[in-house]
């Protein structure tokens, strides 16, 4: 599966390169997110590509309608899927936007595939096989988060997210570490960045949807983290809202993270 998965993801990320190669309209959604042409292709490829693997599995993807919360809750199994992640990333053409599939099993996601066009990476985290990889140019590299040390902490945050209380929160750490590094980054990127040990925290202090991460999230706990919510508790999904509280994304579990003064 995790072959077809990969190529499912590949050619979505052909069609929205076509679409960023040229000139394109951007509308407005509802909540006031944009939406392209290539959000579009994307959605339908993958859709089409999931009913062909997996028949038998109901999906979720964010340009779609969702079915009531009394029937998916009943779900053992589903796809969770956001056809572009960073849409606003892909409009700006900075190239961090990515592709995302998820499996999720009850409350959690056990299966991820990312994709980065722009970069032409593909990252897939199988957390039954405790594995994540990169697949890149090179081939494929296995990814394993990096253990804290006392010295400093390097954070990922979004380049158009960031918020007082994530400032404030970002001082708390300095308090606490020689050094604080903060990386930005677009998309479910920062997740995967967290994977391939690149950094050690990314602390989201407003709002995500369950789609926005859940594939990254596979990656993360494969390769060795963990996303938990302010309290420690791990994040779920199938929610009754798809909305996701504040949460920390961390490289090394075994970390006090609880120890630092709490998120503002």
């Amino acid at each position: 599966m995790d072959r077809a998965l990969i190529e499912i993801v590949k050619a979505a990320g052909s069609a929205i390169l076509e679409v960023y190669g040229g000139a394109f309209e951007v509308e407005t959604k509802a909540d006031d997110s944009p939406l392209t042409e290539a959000d579009r292709r994307a959605h339908r490829i993958i859709v089409d590509g999931l009913r062909t693997l997996t028949p038998d599995l109901p999906i979720i993807s964010e340009e779609s309608e969702p079915p009531p919360y009394d029937e998916r809750r009943r779900w053992p199994r589903y796809w969770l899927v956001d056809p572009l992640d960073g849409t606003k990333e892909f409009v700006e053409r900075n190239g961090e936007f990515t592709v995302n599939i998820a499996l999720i099993d009850g409350a959690e996601p056990v299966l991820g595939v990312v994709g980065v066009p722009a970069q032409r990476k593909t990252y897939l985290g199988d957390r039954a096989r405790r594995e994540a990889w990169r697949h890149d140019e090179l081939g494929r590299t296995p990814l394993h988060t990096r253990a804290m040390r006392g010295d400093g902490v390097a954070v990922v945050a979004s380049r158009r997210h960031g918020t007082g209380r994530l400032d404030r929160y970002m001082r708390a750490l300095e308090g606490n570490f020689p050094r604080v590094e903060r990386i930005h980054l677009g998309s479910s990127l920062k997740l995967c960045v967290l994977a391939e040990g690149g950094a050690d925290l990314y602390p989201r202090l407003g709002p995500t949807s369950e789609w926005d991460i859940a594939a990254a999230h596979a990656v993360l706990a494969a390769a060795g983290g963990a996303v938990t919510q302010l309290d420690g508790t791990p994040l779920r999904y199938n929610k009754a809202s798809f909305l996701n509280p504040d949460f920390l994304a961390v490289a090394d579990p075994t970390y006090a993270w609880s120890s630092l003064p709490p998120a503002p």
